[in-house]
Formats: C-alpha cells, sequence, structure tokens
C-alpha cells in the first residue's frame, strides 16, 4: 500500500471575523484538505480577540484536520487571544508557538520527500499570501 503525502499549510486566521468570512475561510481549509496527513499552521499574528465564533472555527479547523490524520499548530498569538483559549480552556487543544517558522519546524516527523508543498504554503522567510 502505497502511503499518500502530506500537505504543509500556512494560512493567515481572518480578522476581523464575521460569518461570512469564517464560512470562506473554512472553505477555503477544506478545499486544500485532500491530502492525508494535513499540517495546517493558522498564522494569528492579526487577531485581535478572539470570541465565540472565532474559537469555532479554530475548532472546526481542527476537527477536519484530525479526521485526515492531521494536526493544526497556532503561531504568534497574541497575549488576549492566548488568555481567550486558556479562559475557554481550549488551550490544552493545541499547541502555540511565537512564530510561523518555530510552527512549522514543529512538524518534525516530516520528511522532505514526503511533503507535498501546496500552493497555500508559504516561504518562511516571506510574507504570507492570502
Amino acid at each position: 500500500m502505497k502511503s499518500r503525502a502530506c500537505t504543509l499549510e500556512v494560512k493567515e486566521f481572518p480578522d476581523p471575523l464575521n460569518a461570512i468570512r469564517g464560512q470562506r475561510f473554512l472553505g477555503e481549509l477544506q478545499s486544500k484538505l485532500h491530502d492525508d496527513r494535513p499540517y495546517i499552521v493558522l498564522d494569528c499574528s492579526k487577531v485581535n480577540q478572539l470570541d465565540r465564533p472565532a474559537i469555532q472555527l479554530l475548532l472546526c479547523c481542527l476537527e477536519e484536520a484530525i479526521k485526515r490524520n492531521g494536526d493544526v499548530k497556532l503561531a504568534a498569538v497574541p497575549p488576549g487571544a492566548r488568555s481567550a483559549l486558556k479562559l475557554i480552556g481550549v488551550d490544552r487543544l493545541f499547541e502555540m508557538f511565537d512564530t510561523n517558522a518555530e510552527a512549522v519546524n514543529s512538524f518534525r516527523g516530516l520528511s522532505a520527500e514526503s511533503m507535498s508543498h501546496g500552493p497555500g504554503l508559504t516561504a518562511l522567510t516571506g510574507p504570507l499570501g492570502m
């Protein structure tokens, strides 16, 4: 049985978040989760606050990745947003890193040969493309 390639996506988490932007973001993410083992880094650097809809969106992203044996990690989460995650108890579900590069590097079990670089992958040294 041949193993399928895994994908690594770095996506900027939408802020401000409304129902339309949340659905669009989740739809874009789901369209890229066709491979087994999707690895997703959500860049939260521009997030001003995490309210219930935003936290629900984070949990939906995690659920979709886990369904495919993948994972979601958070990067550059501002202190206020970290506090909101901790207050609700969701902080235990996500690994959080100070930078996108640290989050990407945390997927250390991946080999370069098995990694499929999708069009949404952002170079670690460049700005995020949306």
